[in-house]
């Protein structure tokens, strides 16, 4: 199955939205493929406010999530990859979601399928009733 991670995203923006918050996303930087301006993150992360009064053309597929906005008073164009969002969530109250990083999820999946390949079926057990006073 694709990831449910862009679905979240749009679902939670729109949500957001909805109840008049300002959604914010949080970005691993480092992540290949983010286009950001130079000096924006801080410690390999940043912080985007992705309102509709905040970005212009505000695109969110799912493979990226892609919009212009203004730093320093020029408009540039920004480019994140879906798998780059660590968190999207409310200004105002920080309500929203934080995602597993995915490279730790498809570990964690992969580790979970091997156990799973590992065990041996368990013998199938007679219904039994029990006293209990």
């Amino acid at each position: 199955m694709t990831s449910n991670k862009p679905y979240l995203i749009r679902a939670l923006y729109e949500w957001l939205v909805d109840n008049d918050a300002t959604p914010y996303i949080l970005v691993n930087s480092q992540f290949p493929g983010v286009e950001i301006p130079a000096g924006i993150d801080k410690e390999g992360q940043v912080v985007l406010n992705i309102a509709a009064r905040a970005v212009q053309g505000l695109e969110m597929s799912n493979e990226y999530i892609t919009f212009s906005a203004r730093f320093n008073g020029i408009s540039q164009q920004l480019f994140i990859p879906v798998q780059s969002v660590m968190a999207i969530y409310s200004m105002e109250d920080g309500q929203g979601m934080m995602f597993a990083d995915d490279a730790q999820a498809e570990a964690g999946n992969e580790s979970v399928e091997k156990e799973d390949a590992k065990k041996e079926p368990e013998p199938s057990k007679k219904p039994g009733l029990t006293i209990v006073k």
